[in-house]
């Protein structure tokens, strides 16, 4: 018997289902302005609870739903709210187009995101921080130019109906203003300008690349006066806190990365294993490269576990062997480190004191006397090669966990690039002020062998820059070429062994960065040596680039991008810092040269900025003497002390706030009821 078919059943109101219990508690969790929003819809009759409907429930696309609410809220503005709304939103698509054709336009883009492809982001971010240090110097450079050397060239040939005025030094001492530049006279050979080229000296002593040149006082366009020597010092003022402040900015950013990432060992696992891989990368081998990099990882996470394991069951006796054995190991640390600065000195020395022998000019002696010249150059690079070797070498006999490990060998390796250049310039300080007769001390500084030491200094430093980019060249084209074609065209065992040259991120970091130092100190003693720090690292970019791809293979350790581009900024912050004190004691302490410079009228370079005060309208002194009294110096570091440990202290709530979230999240994740 056939029975009858079923109705079906009547669809349920809306009204049934908005008065579900898990709705109520799904409104609740939204918010009151929700539940306010639900109870007034229910009010609404059915042809107007469609109109009532929030945005997110309408059937409707992304785009129409924003349409719709921007069309809602245009309805009830005034018409000068709908301009402004209206000239706001062109405005700001005005300003995401010219950031978009910016963003076409930025140096090297192609090439950086193809090495980002190939090598992943860790590679990447070298690049990028020598893409930086380019805009850097370039910047420094057009700051350099436009307010010291752009105006002395034009008043020099009256350019712009300018002049120019050149006080003659006062209370001096004949014996100290002269100075006779070592320019080519006669005849000269093809070598000569070539070594002259290498050295500083000859024909480029006396253009506007060294101190020497600039011997303008006032510069006049009509009536307007430019204090050549009060612009030289503010130029040098602010290409220092321009190169600070654009690094801390970078360095805030990569320090949110590393807090972002600075987890626990369950959390660092769980990044590993499900979020570790690098999804730009598209080559094969780099892919093979990035299994090992995240194996090693692993394994570098499982011995750092073990070392605390160890660290934990040692004996005393243990502990007073491996404190002992570093104790001595850091006892040959700086040992190394006192030999290197004592060979630093003494070829100083023998170079400042025997490269302006005058002897017969031939191509033999000047070879020589370049070599000679050269000799701190030769001895500084020498020790920045060995003792990162021997640092390497004696890391594994402490004890410390691989990634301490790392840290303590870039600290030293830091250290002992940067404090090179300290003890070079430590070393012409003590010849430039070595004063033995009368009529020396009357000049304040050794006027018979530096006369112009702003000069000479500038040359070091030229040379300095000049010979580490040679060797990088060197190193490009005689060794990893060579070591390329014999691994690839040798079976022998040995050169497979040896296999190609790792691209080790840490050390060309440390390159550059010891290049840029050297161009920080050196832009105040030769204000064009950022023209040149842009060149080289605009060649070393694309030699970088060649290496890495047909020469040298990616590191089998390499470091994280977040945490690399902090620790790059850092590593550049610290150079920097170490270039204020030679700077600082250049211009506040030294003596400066009589015979040449800017300077030359006064006792040091800071004593033009009193100078400069003096010529101020007398309120004006007053309140600039007042703002350098104790009387404000005082109170205002007790309330920028106040203010540090305001926000100090608000920094420590976020944190424990931080650490009670994670907490409840923890107990949120292990709790099976919160699913219920």
């Amino acid at each position: 018997e056939l029975s009858a078919p079923e109705e079906p059943l009547p669809a349920a109101p809306a009204g049934f289902l908005q008065q579900l219990p898990s709705y109520r508690s799904a409104l609740r969790r939204r918010g009151p302005r929700e539940l306010r929003g639900a109870q007034t819809r229910a009010a609404l009759p059915e042809g107007a609870e469609q109109a009532a409907r929030p945005a997110r429930e309408l059937p409707l696309s992304i785009a129409e739903k924003r349409t719709d609410c921007q069309q809602a809220d245009i309805k009830y503005l005034s018409g000068w709210k709908q301009w402004k709304r209206a000239s706001s939103k062109s405005l700001r698509k005005f300003l995401n187009d010219v950031k978009e054709l910016l963003s076409y336009m930025e140096l090297w883009r192609h090439d950086i995101h193809s090495i980002e492809g190939k090598f992943g982001t860790g590679i990447q971010s070298y690049f990028s921080f020598l893409r930086f240090l380019v805009l850097l110097n370039f910047i420094i450079f057009l700051l350099m130019f436009g307010f010291v050397t752009l105006p002395s060239i034009i008043s020099k040939y009256g350019v712009f109906n300018s002049s120019f005025t050149k006080i003659p030094p006062k209370n001096i001492e004949p014996h100290c203003t002269v100075y006779k530049p070592s320019g080519n006279q006669g005849l000269v050979y093809f070598y000569t300008y070539l070594k002259d080229l290498l050295s500083g000296t000859g024909f480029l002593e006396v253009t506007s690349l060294f101190y020497g040149y600039y011997t303008v006082d006032d510069v006049w366009l009509g009536v307007l006066r430019y204090n050549l020597p009060l612009a030289y010092l503010l130029a040098t003022f602010a290409y220092l806190a321009l190169s600070l402040l654009w690094i801390i900015k970078r360095s805030v950013e990569g320090f949110k990365q590393n807090l972002v990432h600075d987890e626990d060992q369950f959390q660092s696992y769980c990044n590993k294993v499900f979020a570790g891989w690098d999804f730009c990368i598209t080559d094969p081998n780099a892919a093979q490269l990035k299994h090992r990099s995240l194996q090693y990882e692993l394994k570098t996470d499982l011995e750092e576990e073990r070392t605390k394991q160890k660290i934990a069951d040692r004996t005393m006796k243990e502990k007073l062997r491996i404190y002992s054995l570093r104790i001595f190991i850091n006892i040959i640390v700086i040992a190394v480190l006192s030999g290197c600065f004592y060979s630093i000195y003494k070829a100083t020395v023998f170079s400042q004191k025997n490269s302006n022998v005058s002897v017969r000019r031939d191509i033999r002696t000047d070879s020589a006397n370049l070599l000679v010249q050269y000799l701190p150059s030769i001895v500084i690079t020498l020790a920045n090669f060995i003792a990162p070797q021997i640092f390497s070498f004696l890391i594994g006999f402490e004890d410390y966990s691989p990634a301490f490990e790392i840290r303590v060998t870039l600290m030293r390796c830091i250290f002992v690039r940067l404090a090179n250049i300290g003890v070079l310039l430590f070393s012409l300080w003590s010849q430039i002020s070595s004063c033995a007769t009368d009529e020396c001390k009357a000049c304040g500084y050794n006027y018979e062998l530096y006369p112009c030491w702003e000069s000479q200094v500038g040359q070091e430093m030229y040379k300095l820059m000049i010979f580490d980019f040679i060797i990088i060249i060197a190193v490009t084209l005689f060794v990893d070429f060579p070591r390329k074609l014999l691994v690839t065209h040798c079976s022998c065992k040995l050169v497979q062994w040896c296999g190609l040259q790792e691209f080790g991120i840490s050390d060309n970091v440390l390159e550059i960065v010891y290049g840029q130092t050297i161009c920080w100190i050196g832009t105040f003693f030769s204000p064009l040596l950022p023209a040149i720090a842009t060149i080289k690292y605009f060649i070393i970019f694309y030699i970088k680039k060649i290496s890495l791809i047909h020469t040298r293979k990616p590191a089998a350790k390499p470091i994280r991008a977040s945490s690399s581009n902090f620790f790059f900024l850092v590593v550049l912050l610290i150079g920097l810092v170490l270039a204020f004190i030679p700077l600082g004691i250049s211009i506040a302490h030294i003596p400066s040269s009589k015979a040449c410079g800017p300077f030359r009228n006064f006792n040091t370079s800071w004593a033009v900025v009193p100078a400069t005060v003096l010529e101020f309208p007398i309120s004006l002194q007053q309140v600039l003497y007042g703002i350098a009294s104790e009387a404000f110096a005082v109170p205002f570091f007790m309330v920028i002390c106040l203010v540090m440990f305001y926000f100090i202290a608000l920094a420590g709530a976020h944190k424990r706030v931080v650490e009670q979230l994670r907490e409840q999240l923890a107990m949120v994740r292990f709790d099976p009821l919160s699913f219920l």
